[in-house]
């Protein structure tokens, strides 16, 4: 159903793929931003960039399940991460890559930023995932 392509002839990338491939007729799913707010709109991890993308790829999940989907079926995200240094936005993709979204692995872009939506919001990742027909 997915086919996750790395290009030899490109810098192997440490934990994700170039490309995805979803053959057509499969349904997809294009989730909305995952921010690190609770339920009842309390941000998350005030300061804490990895606490914040911890609070993000579990609202991920919760978005992903109401579809039908998980991590696993993530094709691509985008993480968005407001800072200018690099270690800051390393720190949140080890937390992204110790989430399940590198088991395929996914294609993804990682973003420094100046800000978010939320104030206080440090962190946010979009993601398309494929729907697996129910078993």
């Amino acid at each position: 159903m997915i086919r996750r392509v790395t290009v030899p002839t490109l810098f192997p990338p440490p934990t994700y793929s170039h490309a995805s491939v979803v053959e057509a007729g499969t349904k997809l799913a294009f989730l909305a931003g995952a921010v690190p707010l609770d339920a009842d709109g309390k941000l998350i991890g005030e300061g804490d960039a990895v606490r914040q993308a911890q609070q993000v790829v579990a609202n991920l999940e919760e978005q992903l399940r109401a579809v039908g989907s998980d991590l696993a079926h993530v094709v691509a995200t985008d993480v968005y991460v407001v800072s200018t240094d690099p270690a800051a936005l390393s720190a949140v993709w080890d937390v992204v890559e110790a989430s399940g979204l590198s088991t395929g692995p996914h294609s993804s872009t990682l973003l420094g930023v100046a800000c978010l939506g939320y104030t206080g919001q440090l962190v946010e990742i979009t993601a398309t995932a494929v729907v697996p027909e129910p078993s």
